[in-house]
């Protein structure tokens, strides 16, 4: 050890190719290990990070290219699952009145009633319809007295029309008498026609521009 030592001792730092083996050979791999820094730093170290984020990507667009793949094997289905809603939201649409046939189905509604024997005692239409994207919705106020049968007998043909109707809010009260008493809200809907549609696309527009 003591031999190991003296090698260290009265290194002349001007001359370092006359030093022992021991000092070169610990010189060399200071030289080494800074020489590997430097590099890690200012080269190494980018184009490390520059191939984790390739192996990155490769793994997204694997994921995606399998994701795919499975929509082409699946295609067929897929596209009878689109015929198959397409004609259950056209079956749907026909279930909703245009203009010339709200004023029919207000008629329906109060005949549903009078023909199961209610009293109306409210049959009120809203002043304006609430426009959704296709369709328009009209609520209508609705209070008629009975017995529970009629009620239920009402309820029961308000749901079998040939046209879309809801009773919602439904509140419910006992006469005196033992006659029933219902407040509720019937909300009927029809679609929008192709100007309707597109007077309401431009608001919208209008509406998306003016945010901005």
């Amino acid at each position: 050890m003591a031999g190991v030592l003296d090698q260290f001792k009265n290194l002349n730092t001007n001359d370092p190719g006359s030093w022992p083996a021991l000092p070169k050979l610990g010189l060399l791999l200071l030289l080494l290990v800074v020489i590997l820094m430097v590099a890690y730093f200012f080269d190494w170290q980018g184009q490390l990070e520059e191939l984790e984020a390739g192996r990155a990507l490769e793994d997204k667009l694997k994921a995606e290219y399998v994701d795919k793949k499975k929509q082409a094997v699946n295609l067929d289905l897929l596209e009878n699952q689109k015929r198959e809603i397409e004609t259950s939201f056209g079956a749907l649409l026909k279930q909703l009145p245009n203009k010339s046939q709200m004023e029919a189905l207000l008629v329906d509604i109060n005949q549903a009633g009078l023909g199961r024997g209610l009293q109306f005692e409210l049959f009120r239409p809203a002043q304006s319809e609430t426009v959704r994207d296709f369709y328009a919705e009209l609520p209508i106020n609705v209070k008629v007295t009975g017995n529970y049968h009629d009620m239920g007998a009402f309820a029961s043909d308000i749901g079998q029309l040939p046209r879309i109707v809801t009773l919602n809010d439904i509140n419910l009260n006992v006469g005196k008498d033992g006659t029933l008493t219902m407040d509720t809200i019937a909300k009927t809907f029809r679609y929008l026609d192709e100007e309707e549609v597109a007077t309401q696309r431009a608001a919208a527009k209008a509406a998306k521009a003016a945010k901005k």
